[in-house]
């Protein structure tokens, strides 16, 4: 099946991937483009609209990101936002200037006409503005339909040739109806039909990979995070017994998870699923290292032996299964926003593993789509939904020398924290949280005696793509029971430390 596709495209702005997640939430495929492509290529790709992004320059700049002004003569309807909607305004003969004052937060805006974007939505309401430059004159054949206090044109648009500026932001939760106005464009201006759903997806990916696989060998590193979980069930969902799964237990890994994957994948999904237990090799091979990086490199060198080592007991494969995901291929230089991390899925696996083809069922997905096409699957909640967790595992987030001492501490208290969280009915508000182990120790008074233990850090966010995240404002309450099950559980512990540390200027995890 042939979906509608919108093209996203992309001048840098900090919201790219949730401009895009917004428009898939709403039922549309699209894609995240360079905003580098030609008139020619995107009338190729048949896309039922466009959406130019935010981004950091001011259009007027020489060497601001442009469009060919062929790209307003297909006939496709277009949507600017921000950064986009002045780069309409400027191409078509319109106005743009310094704005005599930046806005920046909430604003009260006011519809002045009705229009196709404005249905459903009240005349007055809060939006998100985030822009140092404002559009002063739109171009010809062209309405002003909505302004701020200190900004006169905050949405306009020629009904006539389906094109649209919107100087706020619509793709964040603080633009209250942000979304309806999103979905206006799609469906009253493009003519969407909403025929991008999970459920699709799956009977869509399932057929496909029958047609592709047939009844060859398929082999899948299996992490037990949620990307390899899903790619590994849904190919398992077409293939069967074909696919072989790997799992190298490097002994770093959460409380009980070595266990679950097992259980879960092995036992009750009957899949072909081969333990390596290496936990011994990767202490050995850490034992007296400190330093981060030489932690991961060491990590990730052992991992690709030992899965080696078992590929070569399987023999050759015909395809190998990575769990790719749609932010690592944006990640990879795909969009305009730099390319910020070469992604390899399974670190390096390709060169060590005899096969002809790799399969990525998930590369056009979001996060939160691949947990809904695990939710599709029939995964349970606690694959589906369960933390990010780095390759290193918990021997970053042990400060200093990994031991097992160490890990059994770290263990004890991440488990206590991820427990709590969910009893609180707090696990699907905060991104990412997890326990840290520093490598300061303190005096404390535990019963009648003086300790001398270690200190553990919890660390928590909210965030939308990990990119930039914010300290999670986790109720007194919850980090007190947190705390003191922590110092009555776990041995060797005896002060808990909260981090508020946003990100930047800190990273999510410790090391």
């Amino acid at each position: 099946m042939q979906h509608q596709k919108v093209l996203v495209l992309d001048f840098g702005g900090q919201y790219n991937q949730l401009i895009a997640r917004r428009v898939r939430d709403l039922g549309v495929y699209c894609e995240l483009l360079s905003c580098d492509l030609s008139a020619e290529e995107i009338g190729r790709s048949a896309p039922i609209g466009i959406i130019f992004t935010g981004g950091p320059n001011s259009v007027y700049d020489e060497n601001a990101p442009r469009v060919s002004p062929e790209i307003f003569a297909l006939g496709i309807p277009v949507l600017g936002i921000c950064y986009g909607a002045q780069l309409i305004a400027y191409t078509l003969g319109g106005k743009v200037a310094h704005a005599p004052s930046s806005e920046y937060g909430k604003r009260e805006i006011s519809f002045l006409k009705e229009s196709p974007l404005s249905e459903g939505i009240p005349e007055k309401s809060v939006c998100w503005m985030s822009h140092t430059d404002l559009v002063q004159e739109v171009p010809a054949g062209f309405e002003v339909l909505a302004s701020t206090e200190s900004c006169p044109v905050a949405l306009f648009g020629s009904a006539e040739r389906n094109l649209y500026g919107v100087q706020f932001h619509p793709e964040v939760v603080h633009s209250e109806y942000g979304n309806k106005l999103l979905e206006n464009f799609l469906y009253r201006v493009c003519g969407a039909k909403g025929d991008w759903t999970m459920k699709n997806f799956v009977a869509e990916q399932v057929a496909r990979l029958k047609e592709k696989i047939g009844n060859k060998r398929v082999l899948c590193a299996m992490s037990g995070g949620v990307d390899s979980a899903v790619a590994a069930t849904l190919v398992h969902r077409a293939v069967g017994e074909n696919l072989t799964c790997v799992f190298v237990d490097h002994g770093l890994l959460r409380k009980n998870e070595p266990e679950e994957v097992m259980r879960v994948f092995k036992e009750e999904l009957g899949m072909r699923l081969i333990k390596a237990d290496a936990g011994e090799r990767f202490l050995a091979a850490l034992k007296g290292v400190t330093d981060p990086e030489r932690k991961r490199r060491i990590i990730g060198e052992l991992f690709i032996c030992v899965f080696e080592e078992e590929a070569k007991k399987i023999g050759k494969v015909d395809f190998l299964v990575q769990g790719t995901i749609y932010p690592d291929v944006i990640e990879s230089g795909k969009g305009k926003s730099a390319v910020i991390k070469s992604h390899h899925n399974v670190g390096g696996l390709p060169d060590v593993v005899d096969f002809q083809e790799i399969v990525e069922p998930l590369r056009d997905l979001f996060k939160d789509e691949v947990r809904r096409v695990g939710t599709e699957l029939g995964l349970a909640d606690e694959i589906v939904w369960r933390q990010p967790c780095p390759g290193p595992a918990l021997a970053i987030r042990i400060m200093g020398e990994v031991t097992r001492e160490k890990l059994e501490i770290v263990r004890d208290a991440d488990a206590i924290f991820r427990e709590e969280i969910a009893r609180a009915g707090l696990a699907r508000d905060v991104w990412q949280y997890f326990a840290v182990l520093t490598d300061s120790k303190t005096v404390g008074v535990q019963g009648d005696f003086r300790t001398y233990e270690n200190v553990i850090a919890l660390r928590a966010v909210t965030s939308v793509d990990a990119m930039t995240a914010d300290w999670a404002r986790i109720p007194f309450e919850v980090l007190e029971r947190v705390s003191t099950r922590i110092t009555n559980e776990v041995k060797h512990a005896n002060r808990v430390v909260y981090d508020i540390t946003s990100k930047p200027p800190a990273t999510i995890e410790w090391e």
